[in-house]
């Protein structure tokens, strides 16, 4: 975790000069969550006709719910990685001096587009392992599968990055990741929490002032007031979502510029990239 709010406040900035360099770069998250949205709505039906079979049927019931399962989890994560590899590209560009466009991003996401569909396999794998271990009912099964996520999440940390810029296949990927934080910073991330953890309070925040406000104008009975503020409250959530996810996508290819070439592009300061990390 960041030693200081400050620390936080200033990484923000430091990934907000970025994206102020190149708005576009807000088009890949959102991308990325409307893709989201739509593979959800398309296995809807299969996720529950699988759990009723399954509930139905026993064992072979269970064999066509963990095929519907990675199914969804590889095309879910086929969507993000895509949209993440065109983040980080577009960035890594912006980093390197360059000017990037959104085409940019999508051409350098298509030239890894089997490394990013291999990368979905293993990380739908894993996914699909974790979440059925987290639904047993054995207490430290659910906790071993907790810790057994988190280090999953350290050590693909840098993939992306790793797989738009080296383009080795994902599980080297994988490991060229794991080894970047070990060997630079340690395995415990705290730079990305530190930064969901502001924007979380900006969201409670905007809950509490949004909340307030809707309460009042139900109680002076002006209807369309109170439904205006709750859509408003709605929209300043989804922008503060779609900017951290931005700010992150742009944070974890700023960690790799660093790792590999050892400044942080002009908008990172040295100090403040090591700072996000705990050596181990």
């Amino acid at each position: 975790m960041f030693r200081t709010i400050r620390a936080s406040w200033e990484l923000i900035k430091a990934s907000w000069a970025v994206l102020k360099a190149d708005k576009e770069l807000v088009v890949f998250p959102i991308v990325s969550a409307i893709g989201v949205i739509l593979v959800s709505i398309a296995f809807l039906v299969p996720l529950f006709a699988a759990d009723l079979f399954e509930s139905v049927l026993g064992g072979l019931g269970a064999i066509g719910g963990l095929l519907v399962g990675f199914a969804f989890y590889l095309v879910q994560y086929v969507v993000i990685f895509y949209a993440n590899a065109a983040l980080v590209g577009a960035a890594t560009i912006r980093l390197d001096g360059g000017d990037p466009t959104v085409g940019d991003g999508i051409r350098i996401a298509s030239e890894h587009a089997l490394n990013i569909l291999g990368y979905a396999a293993i990380a739908a794998t894993v996914g699909l392992f974790l979440n059925r271990a987290s639904r047993k009912r054995s207490g430290l099964v659910r906790f071993l599968a907790s810790l057994a996520g988190m280090a999953w999440n350290v050590a693909s940390f840098l993939v992306v990055p790793v797989l738009v810029n080296e383009g080795i296949g994902p599980w080297d990927a994988v490991k060229r990741s794991a080894s970047l934080l070990r060997q630079t910073w340690g395995e415990q991330i705290s730079g990305t929490v530190s930064m969901n953890a502001v924007f979380a309070l900006l969201g409670i925040g905007a809950l509490v002032v949004g909340g307030g406000l809707i309460a009042l104008a139900i109680s002076m009975e002006i209807w369309p007031l109170a439904i205006a503020i709750g859509a408003l409250l709605v929209l300043t959530w989804l922008g503060l979502a779609l900017i951290n996810s931005t700010l992150n996508g742009i944070f974890r290819a700023a960690v790799y510029h660093y790792a590999t070439t050892g400044h942080g592009g002009g908008f990172y300061d040295e100090g403040l990239v090591t700072s996000a990390f705990r050596r181990g």
